[in-house]
């Protein structure tokens, strides 16, 4: 769509009454807000919606801990510099008690979510995690147990074999307690046949999630771009998501982020902070059923966080005690529960600590 300055004037207005009006964006026109709109133009809608939906000026965050059970994935995506072939020397499989330890870690400092993600174990059936989750749930009741893509459950499902819908509810009765997002990558099969072609396809993905939402748990969703994906792709991904959450789905939360090129066999390069913001903001902007935008410190760095504040985002994520996947792919940003209320307060904003779903504990 080529337009000329007059041309691009009337269109940034419709689509700002629309959106005033609320009426929701259309794929064409969010297409020309990523590739023909002006940076700052599209972070103003976004903002706006922001301080719509949000008009106290707060931003969250959780203090919560990435435990990394397993390295050894039979996936292998080549985006992916985490995982190992199971007979590697440094595949690893955490034992339970170790497990325990880094929850009571998290603990100590007063953290309340816990997300655990490996790779696609060939061994890991459904009673392993039955286990694992009875313990932590009995030795840990305060923290919520936010774990396991839908990749992962649909690797549970097959090694057990179990239908999702069966995987889903003894996992919740063992003490699951909502599932992450992860694994979305571009939710568009061409891509993924490109970047992760032994993962489910997007299908795969969101069958996990309508199963989710028909349990009551509670789901986010997250994007990784610029790896090899069309800007027609992300906003292909965008409106799925906002479809699934038309339909009854339950995400609290939608985390973009960028891909880490550094050690993986995709190789290229990350996407720039510019096509960041933007990505970020048209989120804000096409994902008006989703309460919750977060921006991803740990890929961008403290700066560019700040500055996503003002591009859509409400939510800066968990302190991450402790995070491996990204850190394979070179990115080993850090922030203490201290550094993320002044990046807040610094940015104009009032920080405050939330849990998993989004209910405030704290104010600073």
């Amino acid at each position: 769509m080529n337009l000329n300055s007059a041309g691009t004037g009337i269109m940034l207005r419709t689509i700002m009454d629309n959106i005033n009006a609320g009426l929701p964006i259309t794929s064409d026109e969010a297409l020309w807000l990523l590739t023909g709109a002006n940076l700052l133009a599209v972070g103003k809608l976004a903002d706006g919606i922001r301080r719509r939906l949000h008009p106290d000026g707060r931003v969250t965050f959780v203090v919560d801990r990435n435990v990394n059970y397993t390295n050894v994935c039979e996936s292998k995506c080549r985006f992916c510099a985490f995982y190992r072939d199971e007979g590697a020397t440094d595949a690893y499989l955490l034992d339970n008690d170790a497990i325990f330890a880094k929850i009571a870690e998290l603990v100590a400092q007063g953290g309340t979510q816990l997300l655990m993600q490996g790779g696609l174990h060939p061994h890991l059936g459904i009673e392993f995690f039955e286990e694992l989750f009875r313990g932590i749930k009995a030795r840990f009741p305060q923290v919520q147990n936010h774990s396991l893509s839908p990749a992962e459950v649909t690797q549970v499902a097959r090694i057990s074999g179990l239908t999702i819908p069966e995987t889903l509810r003894r996992l919740k009765n063992s003490g699951l307690d909502s599932i992450p997002g992860g694994g979305a990558e571009i939710l568009v099969d061409s891509v993924r046949r490109e970047i992760s072609p032994k993962k489910i396809g997007w299908q795969g993905w969101a069958t996990v999630m309508r199963e989710a939402a028909k349990l009551g748990m509670p789901t986010t969703a997250t994007m990784m771009f610029g790896s090899c994906e069309r800007p027609e792709d992300i906003i292909e991904h965008l409106f799925r998501v906002r479809a699934l959450q038309a339909e009854g789905g339950t995400f609290t939360a939608f985390i973009p982020w960028t891909y880490q090129p550094g050690n993986t066999e995709l190789g290229g390069t990350t996407a720039s902070g510019v096509e960041y913001l933007k990505v970020l903001a048209l989120s804000r902007i096409v994902l008006d059923n989703i309460a919750n935008v977060q921006a991803s410190w740990v890929t961008q760095g403290a700066k560019m966080a700040q500055v996503a504040l003002f591009f859509g985002a409400n939510d800066l994520g968990g302190t991450m005690l402790e995070e491996n996947v990204v850190a394979a792919a070179g990115c080993t940003f850090r922030m203490s529960r201290d550094e993320m209320i002044d990046l807040i307060r610094g940015a104009g904003f009032s920080p405050a600590r939330r849990t998993t779903t989004y209910e405030i504990l704290e104010e600073y």
